[in-house]
């Protein structure tokens, strides 16, 4: 959206079309000819717009204080007497020739110029840190922590989920939550205008743990503004492929594969595959759709229904315990059973087939099934159907299980980029649309009354960076404008009342002039853990927590005394006995 940060623009561009975007400062009038004072990270910047240029002039008029815009245009000097010694684009203005709002502001609550009381700037701590001390002060704080660890690396050294809640002393009754990651915190430094913002930070989540979570962790969070999701993109490619090389000498492709997210569970069955493992899934619901195997016939029918084949290479030699063991695995995700044909001899079709179920297929299906698979002699097909989603979460399973039981696992790294993930997923329990991600995340149709009239239908601008079956980080284009914020929450069954009650700050926040923004966060622990060739991210964290999120060290969590919880206003309710 730029080719220059506002603040770095100076003599030397003179003659040159530059792009900027940024905040309007100030807005003035001088004899027909407006100047407005453009605002980003790095400074101010005069732009010129000329009458002679009506319809660049026009939009310059309706322009106020805070509107977030970008402009194009020529680099040229400013007029004798006209000099700004005080900035370092004060020589030069730019004459603008194009000019975009972004978003517009509603006027804020005080001026950024304006001394307010602090309990104001803290209600709009947003819109305090875009005033250039508070910008100076954190990018000190950015400067002190980034020598701390570039002293400390040069040292060698010898070989879901749940808020946590936390009673409140001084507020009686009321509780903090610790945070799950800082998402929203971050989306409001990029409405302050910080434009760029990186921390590897500790982030809580109460659940249910598996060997690569844990009820405390570490990511890398990111936010950036004014870039597009394929900047984004590109600029986090370029940062896991430097993290390989410099920590483990690895190359890592050069760009890295994507797939959209309806691709990788057609395919795969899964939205975090593992590529390592040269298995697919392919649909056959068409070619079983008017068998007599009602197994088959009633989900080939069913929209919300598939039917998918897994072929696997030399399964042939599989006994049938061996097959009773993946059927009996298979359960755990709710299928009823696992269908299966041997191919002994491919080229005598029907009759080189060895399985219970060929009898209820005609021959165009049987031989639809084998082209379409690609089957072999001696190879097994495993098939999967019922609803799509226990065929993806079954049949995307067993790829794993017997990719790893078969060793079939090819060697190396195989990272991929997974997007295009729907906005919204049905619960069925609840009987209403949830977010697939999380509810800040931009659709790529940013018209609320096409989002509310087809949910169902749209696609989110969200990626997740997939590592040999791992997901290692995700992220979003956020939404930067209050109305389609507020369409989303509706969409998401959370009305007026109850979100500005949960995010009535944000939401106000979205007012006063939110850039396009966007981020990631990368699980730093489980990056580790991948990279160090670990089983568990118990293994890359000095003192982790125990699968009931337990600390054995310290024999943590344990009991308080009576004067404790009289002072957090808290009274233990033991439960009654089973």
């Amino acid at each position: 959206m730029r080719t220059h940060y506002c603040g770095n623009v100076d003599e030397k561009l003179t003659s040159q079309e530059v792009t900027v975007a940024g905040w309007v400062h100030r807005r003035r009038d001088h004899g027909g000819v407006i100047f407005v004072d453009l605002r980003d990270r790095e400074g101010l910047l005069q732009v010129v717009f000329d009458p002679d240029l009506a319809a660049v002039f026009s939009e310059a008029e309706r322009l106020r204080s805070e509107f977030v815009i970008q402009v194009k245009g020529k680099v040229r000097a400013r007029p004798a007497g006209t000099v700004n010694a005080n900035l370092r684009s004060g020589q030069v203005e730019v004459l603008a020739r194009e000019l975009t709002v972004l978003n517009r502001s509603e006027p804020l609550p005080f001026q950024l110029d304006e001394h307010v009381s602090e309990e104001v700037r803290l209600k709009y701590r947003y819109l305090d840190l875009r005033r250039e001390v508070m910008t100076k002060r954190l990018r000190q704080r950015h400067q002190i922590t980034r020598a701390m660890r570039a002293y400390l690396d040069g040292k060698s050294t010898p070989e879901g989920a749940r808020d946590y809640l936390v009673p409140s002393r001084t507020h009686a009754g009321k509780f903090f939550a610790l945070p799950q990651s800082p998402q929203i915190f971050k989306q409001l430094l990029m409405i302050a205008g910080f434009d760029r913002y990186y921390q590897i930070v500790r982030c809580f989540r109460d659940e249910d743990l598996r060997a690569d979570r844990q009820p405390e962790f570490t990511q890398l969070d990111i936010e950036t503004s004014f870039l597009s999701q394929e900047d984004i993109m590109v600029s986090m490619e370029g940062l896991l492929r430097h993290l390989f090389t410099e920590v483990m000498g690895v190359a890592l492709p050069d760009p890295l594969p994507r797939i959209s997210y309806a691709e990788a569970m057609r395919r795969y069955a899964s939205d975090k595959p593992d590529l390592r493992i040269p298995l697919e899934l392919v649909d056959v619901a068409d070619l079983v759709k008017d068998c007599s195997f009602k197994v088959f016939a009633g989900p080939a029918n069913d929209p919300a229904g598939r039917v998918a084949a897994l072929r696997v290479p030399g399964g042939g030699a599989l006994t049938r315990k061996e097959i009773d063991e993946y059927t009996a695995f298979v359960a755990r995700y709710a299928a009823k059973g696992l269908a299966y044909v041997k191919v002994n001899d491919v080229a005598k079709g029907r009759e080189g087939l060895q399985s219970p179920i060929v009898k209820f297929l005609d021959d165009a299906a049987v031989a639809g099934i084998l082209e379409r698979t690609g089957a072999a002699d001696n190879d097994l097909i495993f098939f999967g159907a019922d609803s799509a989603k226990i065929v993806n979460d079954s049949i995307g399973a067993l790829r794993i299980k017997v990719g790893q039981d078969l060793k079939l696992l090819e060697p190396g790294w195989r990272p991929l980029w997974v997007v295009d993930f729907p906005m919204f997923e049905w619960d069925g329990d609840a009987k209403r649309w949830v977010a697939m991600h999380h509810p800040f995340t931009s659709p790529h149709n940013e018209d609320p009354v096409a989002l509310a009239a087809n949910p169902g239908a749209a696609l989110a601008k969200a990626y997740d960076i997939v590592l040999n079956g791992s997901e290692i980080g995700g992220g979003s284009v956020r939404i930067h404008r209050q109305e389609l914020q507020s369409a989303v929450f509706e969409l998401l069954g959370i009305n007026a009342e109850a979100a500005q009650q949960k995010f009535g700050f944000l939401l106000d926040a979205l007012k006063f002039g939110a850039p396009p923004h966007g981020g990631i966060a990368f699980g730093l622990d489980r990056l580790a853990m991948l990279m160090a060739g670990a089983d568990s991210i118990r293994d890359v964290i000095a003192f982790p927590k125990t699968q009931t999120a337990a600390d054995q060290m310290t024999d943590a969590p344990s009991e308080v005394n009576e004067q404790q919880l009289r002072e957090l206003h808290i009274r233990v309710r033991t439960p009654p006995p089973a």
